[in-house]
């Protein structure tokens, strides 16, 4: 197998960068080189180093001058939202009865799963976004849909099928015992399966009876190496709701604390109005909370309050996410985009290093898999992202004013889209560019 040789300015991640002048927080080679073999990265650094290191036939692909990154991860995404995103003129739980189940109940048919995980996949890939953590269905078939397009592209990506058994139309309920059911049959399936993870995922309490939230947590303690996904605290009439469900819960993440759902690979998407006890109990815990900007924005739900979660005396591990159909956008620049502005409005600024950051490493070591992807290192997979800064003409026109790699950076955050995603590698393999032939 040919081993390719990637040429261009590469960027990656040692740690949270504090400003932008903290270097050692970052590994920048102005003309570097990855060389890739079997789906890996075999070795990282400047291309005179690392040529001296291919066999004689790499296929040298030269990205001059344009920027080489881990590709982009998404913390928190719903694959059968995708013709619901741009639906008008909802806050949560009316988005949810209004345009979410009644689309969702689609996929009880294989094959209309099977079309919108190909599309989901084929738009993810096209905004430079290498792994996502997604919400399936309610639906067995789901789940066997977007696992087997994954699978196919060789993607290293972690969902799993909701479980939900009251509070919505019947052709999205499923029961405490086929929930369990199916997610174990999903898990021996799937879980391990080439670069795939199983996520145990009660969609949120509202959804979910006492008893399939017992069925949630025994899953959890059979399967402690899965991830667990889920919401919290997006919406003040969400988090009312759920109190008169559980009226002995002393707050929302009590619930989820009840029935042993928190840990390190327990991801809360939105957390938008945590009580401090609440962000003890997830600290305490090693939980996971998802900012999701856009959908926050969109449907009016709050402002994530990023600096102080990350700085507080016990901080929370953060990670970001488009949370396609809520969020508006497929594309993890435009989620930092819209996340700098909510940060702004907390009264706080986040520089570009930290943006991309969090869009890489800090993604890869919230979801717990950094040690797979979220970097350039040597022996990381091989998922690669190359960003033009010059993909349109606004900011061809911008860039003739920019003098530094910061300035280039916040350029991509604020007026990039998939237009500045030139190639995408995953697993080694130019995958946008096969995809658009």
């Amino acid at each position: 197998m040919i081993s390719p040789l990637l040429r261009g300015r590469t960027l990656s991640f040692l740690r949270w960068p504090e400003t932008v002048d903290d270097h050692p927080a970052w590994r920048y080679e102005e003309d570097g080189g990855l060389l890739i073999r079997d789906g890996r990265i075999a070795a990282a650094g400047t291309y005179a180093e690392v040529e001296k290191k291919a066999d004689e036939g790499a296929k040298k692909i030269d990205h001059r001058p344009h920027l080489l990154l881990p590709g982009f991860i998404d913390a928190h995404a719903h694959f059968p939202q995708m013709q619901v995103i741009a639906s008008h003129g909802a806050e949560l739980l009316d988005w949810l009865n209004t345009y979410t189940f009644p689309e969702e109940t689609k996929f009880q048919n294989a094959q209309h799963g099977r079309r919108i995980a190909r599309l989901f996949l084929d738009e993810v890939v096209r905004h430079g976004t290498t792994t996502v953590a997604a919400y399936c269905s309610v639906h067995r078939e789901s789940a066997e849909a977007f696992f087997a397009e994954s699978h196919d592209r060789n993607m290293l990506n972690i969902a799993g099928k909701v479980m939900m058994d009251r509070n919505a139309p019947e052709g999205v309920l499923d029961t405490a015992q086929s929930a369990y059911d199916d997610s174990k049959a999903l898990i021996a399936d799937w879980h391990g399966k080439g670069r795939q993870h199983y996520a145990i995922t009660p969609r949120f309490a509202i959804t979910s009876s006492h008893e399939q939230l017992e069925m949630a947590g025994a899953l959890c303690r059979e399967y402690p190496d899965l991830h667990m996904q889920t919401h919290l605290s997006e919406n003040h009439a969400e988090i009312a709701f759920t109190l008169q469900l559980h009226p002995k819960a002393r707050d929302y993440t009590d619930v989820y604390e009840h029935y042993g759902l928190l840990g390190r690979k327990s991801l809360f998407g939105h957390c938008i109005h945590l009580s401090e006890r609440e962000a003890d109990s997830l600290s305490d815990s090693g939980s996971v909370v998802v900012f999701c900007p856009t959908s926050n924005l969109f449907l009016g739900s709050g402002l994530f309050d990023y600096q102080r979660y990350r700085t507080r005396d016990k901080a929370l591990r953060i990670a970001a996410a488009t949370d396609v159909g809520g969020g508006t956008n497929y594309s993890m620049l435009r989620t930092m985009d819209e996340g700098y502005k909510v940060i702004a409005l907390n009264g706080e600024k986040l520089n570009p290093f930290q943006s991309f950051w969090q869009l890489t490493r800090g993604n890869a070591e919230a979801l717990s898999v950094v040690e797979r992807i979220g970097t350039l290192d040597q022996g990381s997979d091989a998922d690669i992202i190359v960003l033009d800064a010059r993909a349109t003409p606004a900011m061809r026109l911008r860039m003739e004013t920019a003098d530094t790699l910061a300035e280039e950076l916040f350029m991509l955050q604020t007026l990039g889209d998939d237009r500045a995603v030139r190639e995408v590698y995953v697993a080694g393999r130019a995958a946008k560019s096969d995809m658009a032939v």
